[in-house]
């Protein structure tokens, strides 16, 4: 049906799709969270904040569980130089997803205001810790991961987590952390009582220039990082990276004057930005389909200017992975693509269905009549 060639581009189009199912879905969860002190400004405002996400962000981190199932299944070896090398990173980041749910639990059964307030701020932190350090590990993949293969395709690495923090990843994860805040800001703005709406217009505002300060600062700086190019790969070959040749290219983004329909994802993410701009003022939900547009166009732009690397190496250019070299094999990624098909239409038409039935603002009106409820 498809040769392995075929299906390695299939998987890597699908992991891409669910890293941006999982940043749009999970993104205003985590982006509502980090505004939680911001747009808040007592324990009622707060609750609403967080009852317009209780409904639905456990099941949004379904994409989150089907990207990482993706990454074993489909790049093994991704997977495995991925968490051996940033496993410190990646720690973090499972900490903050386990420190979101004991978040929301605690401060729904706990009256008094002071634990509200410790909880309050996890959740904060865990709103701002994802994003960021999900950004600075992808800024990592264009300043090259400091590991390589040894002639068993055993891995070494020489790095560690504070080599992580470089400054062109840090650009990355602030661009990532802006991306986000403005999706949980438009969020708000389109779920939130009015009083909470209007304050999120303006923190979208504000975030979104920033997220285009910052997003046009990390392309520019890429215009100066050397990239590379692989210049003998058999597509259809087996998945050893150590039997392709890779070469120096002038920059990561070279490749767009090979593919010039690449362009198409940068303009998407600044036509995002401009809808959340133009339409967030007005309190709709277009205002979030365009920080969702602003999303799908950021992660694909960083996507397109690696490909077809999936972890270059800095210390051995040729240990580097990419999507020809280090996939599990036809039989896997046909049987995984079989399995996708059935599951991911369920999973969009979960989602859709949610939305659907969780449509209409938390008011501080409703909270306020849970509260005498009690």
């Amino acid at each position: 049906m498809f040769d392995l060639e075929t299906l390695r581009v299939i998987w890597w189009v699908l992991l891409g799709a669910l890293f941006i199912g999982f940043a749009i879905t999970d993104g205003y969860d985590f982006g509502t969270a980090a505004l939680l002190r911001v747009l808040g400004r007592d324990p009622e405002e707060r609750q609403v904040l967080l009852e317009t996400v209780e409904p639905t962000w456990e099941g949004n981190q379904v994409w989150f569980i089907l990207a990482g199932g993706a990454s074993f299944a489909a790049w093994p070896m991704l997977y495995a130089v991925s968490f051996s090398g940033m496993y410190l990173a990646i720690a973090l980041v499972l900490l903050s997803f386990i420190l979101r749910p004991v978040g929301f639990n605690f401060r729904a059964k706990i009256a008094d205001p002071r634990w509200q307030g410790l909880w309050d701020w996890v959740l904060v932190a865990s709103g701002v810790a994802v994003p960021l350090l999900s950004g600075v590990a992808f800024g990592n993949l264009f300043l090259g991961v400091p590991f390589r293969l040894d002639a068993d395709l055993r891995m070494s690495w020489q790095g560690s987590f504070w080599s992580l923090l470089h400054p062109f990843a840090l650009v990355a994860g602030l661009v990532s952390l802006g991306m986000l805040l403005t999706h949980g800001a438009t969020w708000v703005a389109y779920k939130a009582d009015p009083r909470l709406a209007a304050r999120a217009v303006r923190v979208a505002r504000w975030s979104c220039l920033g997220w285009a300060v910052l997003y046009l600062l990390a392309g520019l700086w890429l215009t100066h990082l050397p990239g590379y190019a692989v210049t003998a790969v058999d597509p259809a070959g087996p998945s050893n990276p150590l039997l392709k040749q890779v070469a120096a290219s002038g920059s990561w983004l070279s490749g767009y004057a090979r593919h010039p329909a690449f362009a198409l994802a940068p303009l998407a993410a600044f036509a995002g930005a401009l809808l959340v701009l133009w339409r967030t003022p007005r309190q709709g939900i277009a205002g979030f389909i365009g920080s969702s547009l602003m999303i799908a166009g950021t992660i694909l732009s960083a996507g397109f200017a690696l490909f077809p690397f999936l972890m270059p190496s800095s210390l051995d250019p040729r240990s580097s992975l990419t999507i020809w070299d280090a996939s599990s094999s036809r039989g896997t990624l046909l049987l995984m693509l079989g399995a996708t098909v059935v599951l991911l239409p369920i999973v969009l038409l979960y989602t859709s269905w949610v939305f659907k039935v969780m449509g209409g603002r938390v008011t501080l009106e409703h909270v306020r009549g849970e509260h005498r409820s009690y």
